[in-house]
């Protein structure tokens, strides 16, 4: 037998649907309304089957502990760190491990701006489970949406409770791409912000961190939107930023501290970045 709630020193939010109904007929909260929030702590016994799906979409984060979601007739095991996501609508089953009960921080979602959030968060039929790289980040967002509901299911509370769960969702978008502690990407990634100064050649990068040159640019466009020599040309963009708005070095210095040879062709490059030259951004009033 499995049990939906009732756990010691839970936490549990339901606004009443009338106050839903309302919210999702306001500005702002009309795009994202948290319905349901809380946090279920070493939840033994914890499960739930809906058949039909929920009307509301799903995230779910273990925060200690291990469990398992089933949809479409497949089990996925989950495990701290975890998160979990179903859209509306969507058949599915869940429970914590017998073993070791998860801790579970979760909230129920409606709104105009849903599916778009889910859609990024990479989640899918197929993949409902998802690794985060910053686990105590969403939680905390999370936590920020369980105090704003349980302040009160007032306009105000549901506003910041929204504003909270857009970004925990975010977050939950953003670890698709964020290299992960230790890892290939997050390695080549130091590696180009040590040696901004010199010329860093794509195998030289994949060769240290022990993939494929193609690997490694297919893990810089999925994480950047571009290659690994664009990220290097942006890593330089920024610091020559740095020295022309926080020092007194000519454009001449600033090339060759941020790898540049001709200071002409530094030149160039960070006008085609910025559409303007250096010393016409080092000009700009700024702050």
């Amino acid at each position: 037998m499995t049990i939906p709630d009732g756990f010691a020193r839970e936490r549990l939010c339901v606004v009443p649907r009338p106050e839903v109904t309302q919210a999702l007929a306001r500005p702002v909260t009309r795009r994202l309304v948290v319905t349901d929030a809380g946090m279920f702590p070493e939840a033994r016994g914890h499960g739930r089957t809906r058949e039909h799906g929920a009307r509301e979409a799903i995230v779910m984060v273990c925060a200690r502990g291990a469990g398992w979601v089933e949809v479409a007739g497949r089990r996925y095991a989950v495990s701290t760190g975890d998160a979990v996501v179903l859209p509306p609508g969507r058949p599915h089953r869940y429970g914590a491990s017998p073993s070791a009960p998860w801790t579970l921080w979760w909230c129920h979602l409606r709104g105009a701006d849903v599916d778009e959030l889910l859609e990024a968060t990479g989640a899918g039929a197929d993949r409902p489970v998802i690794g985060l790289n910053r686990p105590e980040r969403v939680i905390g967002l999370l936590d920020e949406v369980v105090t704003a509901l349980e302040g009160g299911a007032t306009p105000a509370g549901l506003l910041t409770a929204s504003g909270a769960a857009w970004r925990m969702l975010a977050q939950v978008a953003a670890d698709r791409v964020t290299p992960g502690s230790g890892s290939p990407l997050e390695r080549a990634i130091g590696h180009l912000e040590d040696n901004v100064a010199r010329t860093v050649s794509v195998g030289e990068v994949a060769a240290l961190v022990g993939v494929s040159p193609s690997h490694l640019g297919a893990l810089f466009r999925g994480a950047t939107g571009g290659g690994v020599l664009a990220y290097q040309s942006s890593l330089r963009m920024g610091r020559a930023r740095g020295l022309l708005d926080g020092t007194e070095m000519s454009v001449g210095e600033i090339a060759a501290a941020v790898g540049y040879e001709d200071p002409l062709y530094f030149s160039r490059r960070f006008s085609r970045a910025h559409g303007l030259s250096p010393s016409a951004y080092r000009a700009l009033g700024k702050g």
